[in-house]
């Protein structure tokens, strides 16, 4: 990638963030939608855990960076706990890894998390409100869909690497029923599987 071309990236990813932030800050100020992202009813843990390819995500300030092929890595670790192990190959450098833990908030769905890092300041804490909320899991398990109480977080998670034109516009579909805008969504590039980045509302 050339240096004009990664500079129009990041310019590009950084308008989305602060666009979303503002969005977000107003719908949260009481907006139409609200209401907190609701986790799905129940969630199966034992299913759950495994390897997942991010597919489509809202830019954040931790990620930025990462250019493609963004895993997480979730291992049960009690009945509470879970690891939490993010990579990502990053704009420069080497494949990244970022270790945390994943602590259970919700016993009843077991669908929303505190996710934390030591090595994040302000996010060293296993304790903590839910960030990490799983509002819809394919009756399979193949996908989900995660994000935060306030909707300024939102990762598209998948089994396997591939997506066809089908499973594009379930996913559209589920991340508007949850009260996001589809276009705050990049679309996160794959080796292999997916190529571009664009806004999930322009995927066809």
């Amino acid at each position: 990638m050339s240096t004009s071309s990664t500079r129009r990236r990041s310019a590009l990813v950084a308008a989305i963030i602060s666009l979303a932030s503002v969005i977000g800050l107003v719908v949260g100020a009481g907006g139409a939608a609200a209401a907190p992202l609701a986790p799905v009813a129940k969630l199966d843990l034992t299913r759950y855990v495994g390897v997942w390819n991010q597919v489509a995500a809202i830019p954040a300030p931790f990620n930025i960076d990462c250019l493609r092929n963004t895993q997480a890595r979730y291992t049960k670790l009690s009945d509470i706990d879970i690891k939490v192990e993010n990579s990502c190959t990053p704009l420069v450098g080497p494949r990244r890894t970022i270790v945390g833990n994943a602590r259970l908030n919700d016993k009843k769905t077991n669908a929303a998390l505190h996710v934390s890092f030591p090595s994040v300041p302000f996010m060293n804490s296993k304790d903590g409100p839910s960030n990490y909320i799983v509002s819809y899991i394919a009756p399979d398990y193949s996908w989900a869909l995660v994000g935060s109480s306030e909707r300024l977080s939102g990762f598209v998670l998948k089994r396997d690497k591939q997506v066809n034109a089908s499973q594009w516009k379930q996913i559209k579909q589920v991340v508007s029923s949850r009260g996001y805008n589809t276009c705050f969504f990049l679309t996160t590039p794959i080796d292999g599987a997916y190529p571009n980045t664009q806004p999930l509302c322009t995927v066809r």
